[in-house]
């Protein structure tokens, strides 16, 4: 294992200090947590955002806090959930008055937490609402889930669902908007290799020189099928194409994400990228906005994934409005 680390141990803690020391205009760690919050909150009467999970897929999810999306991201030991008392005192942190909102990427062990640390807070008189994305159209079940994980489209919860707390959006509106946006983003992923978590050393499965694997999570479970390397324009054509058999995107204006998992380069995803515009055209689908870089990664695994979100007009309000997330600047 080749890594900048001190103690593979304290990896989360060493990297949290660091984010923080980076934008300390912006962001600081509740202390003895891993808890990131806005540097301004709690935020009187103003819904606060509340995200989380296994950290290793940054800038998921501290980089996406600040004025405009989250209000607070806890971060768990790599790969793994964060505990429900981690969660609790990033909700605590947080509140204004006007109620917490979860957003939750749909694994067990995340949303078992998520929920006890809702249990926690409403016993203490704070209203709590969540959500759980399920964006992944891979599989039906995976190791790590009952049900579709979440992965990259969660960015997309994130950014409009906080847009509707900056306006000023009650508890329930939030929730109202985010349940749209769970039901209009659909993802699909590939892997070209495995990373390695510190704290093991080795590497979390195993891919030949010619192989690539369809279908894989942010974690590095098993996909769909393993076969050999295609083309950019092939892989392009499986990950779209798997999105568009699950939803009907026909006449639709959707946002585009192309994320990449770790230590695939720019070009290949800009590479990648052309081809999915080229079939939402054929398919008639209009692009309405294109994101295309590292959103939701996993460690250095190479490899990618596409995201499609279907918009409706308050969708796009809300997509282009102001955020001050050090990793998304609008």
């Amino acid at each position: 294992m080749k890594k900048i680390v001190n103690d593979p141990n304290q990896v989360v803690q060493d990297m949290l200090k660091g984010l923080v020391a980076a934008y300390p205009e912006s962001l600081k760690q509740v202390p003895d947590t891993t808890v990131v919050v806005r540097k301004d909150a709690p935020v009187t009467n103003k819904v606060a955002l509340v995200s989380g999970g296994g950290s290793g897929h940054e800038p998921a999810h501290a980089g996406y806090v600040g004025a405009g999306m989250l209000d607070a991201a806890v971060c768990g030991e790599t790969f793994t959930s964060p505990t429900p008392d981690q969660v609790f005192e990033a909700i605590k942190a947080v509140d204004g008055s006007a109620g917490v909102f979860l957003v939750i990427k749909n694994y067990t062990g995340d949303v078992m937490n998520f929920e006890m640390a809702a249990e926690l807070a409403e016993a203490e008189g704070i209203r709590v609402e969540k959500v759980i994305v399920n964006d992944d159209v891979a599989v039906e079940d995976s190791s790590f889930t009952t049900g579709r994980r979440g992965i990259a489209g969660t960015v997309f919860v994130h950014k409009i669902a906080g847009a509707k707390a900056d306006k000023g959006g009650s508890l329930e509106e939030v929730k109202a908007v985010a349940d749209k946006v769970v039901a209009n983003v659909r993802s699909m992923g590939m892997a070209l290799s495995p990373c390695t978590v510190p704290a093991s050393g080795k590497p979390s499965f195993e891919l030949a020189e010619d192989e690539m694997e369809i279908g894989i999570g942010i974690h590095g479970e098993p996909g769909i099928e393993r076969k050999t390397i295609a083309t950019a324009d092939e892989i392009a054509e499986e990950l779209t194409g798997k999105i568009l058999e699950d939803m009907d995107y026909t006449s639709s204006e959707v946002a585009v994400m192309v994320n990449g998992l770790g230590s695939t380069p720019e070009m290949e995803l800009f590479i990648l990228n052309g081809k999915v515009q080229d079939i939402l055209a054929e398919k008639g689908i209009k692009v309405y906005k294109t994101f295309v870089g590292e959103y939701m990664t996993s460690l250095e695994m190479a490899g990618c994934s596409v995201s499609l979100l279907k918009l409706d007009d308050e969708l796009k309000e809300l997509l282009d409005s102001e955020s001050k997330a050090p990793a998304f600047r609008i």
